[in-house]
């Protein structure tokens, strides 16, 4: 028997890997997480699935479900949105798990920051732009951030920033960003990415505040600052020069 962790991706039923559907479909039993993975995900659960969600449950009913699946010697598909990776609450379940001697895999799924990329049809690096992307996020009630991460400390590199769980808190995030970035940084806001609500804001530090408060944005919105969201003339990379030598591509009197 095994608890089978499954990143269930930003919200399309469509987005999610091979592995984690066909683990969906056979494992008769599934946890999954109602406020933020569909139901139409549930369609690749047998029939006779038991369905379980984890939404109004703590942490201990959860395991609970996972013991009584192991004594019934029945595999759980557990879905988590997104990917497992961050902000998932993967690591107490699986603390729980170790000690319990019960099996586990995972499974990655995609994330919101990919998806919203995608749905921008921007990269996050940018040749000579930036080269890097910081997934971060503000302080909840459910999780303090440790006190070298704040924005403001984070903002130094003038990296793409992919703000997570912080739209209730855009005027701090803007006021912790300008110092670094500046007024007229791009800001985008994707709001549900790849549900059938999608909604998507563009603007700077300077105007975004506004625009979301217009389109009453409340929850479930991600927020990404960076010049790479900006920058339509930048240098191209060297990977595809045909003056770049590499392994796979060397000049024709040279080749074998």
């Amino acid at each position: 028997m095994t608890i089978h962790f499954i990143g269930a991706g930003p919200g399309a039923p469509d987005l999610i890997t091979v592995r984690g559907r066909d683990l969906i479909a056979r494992c008769p039993v599934c946890l999954y997480a109602g406020s933020l993975v569909p139901r139409e995900m549930l369609t690749h659960c047998p029939e006779s699935a038991r369905i379980v969600d984890t939404a109004p449950m703590s942490l201990d009913e959860i395991i609970a479900e996972f013991v009584r699946a192991t004594d019934a010697a029945e595999d759980v598909a557990r879905l988590h949105s997104g990917d497992l990776s961050i902000w998932s609450a993967f690591g107490e379940q699986a603390r729980r798990l170790d000690e319990l001697g019960i099996l586990y895999t995972v499974t990655p799924g995609v994330p919101a920051f990919a998806a919203a990329s995608a749905a921008l049809r921007r990269e996050l690096t940018i040749p000579e732009v930036a080269q890097s992307v910081v997934l971060t996020r503000t302080q909840g009630r459910a999780s303090s951030m440790p006190e070298s991460e704040s924005l403001r400390t984070l903002a130094a590199a003038r990296a793409t920033m992919a703000i997570h769980l912080s739209i209730h808190a855009l005027d701090r995030v803007v006021a912790e960003l300008v110092p670094a970035y500046g007024p007229d940084c791009p800001v985008a806001i994707v709001y549900r990415v790849s549900w059938p609500d999608e909604r998507m804001l563009r603007g700077t530090l300077l105007t975004i505040a506004e625009r979301v408060a217009d389109a009453a944005l409340e929850r479930s919105a991600l927020i990404l600052v960076g010049p790479a969201l900006g920058e339509g003339d930048f240098a191209e990379s060297a990977l595809y020069n045909a003056d770049y030598l590499r392994r796979f591509r060397q000049p024709a009197d040279l080749s074998p």
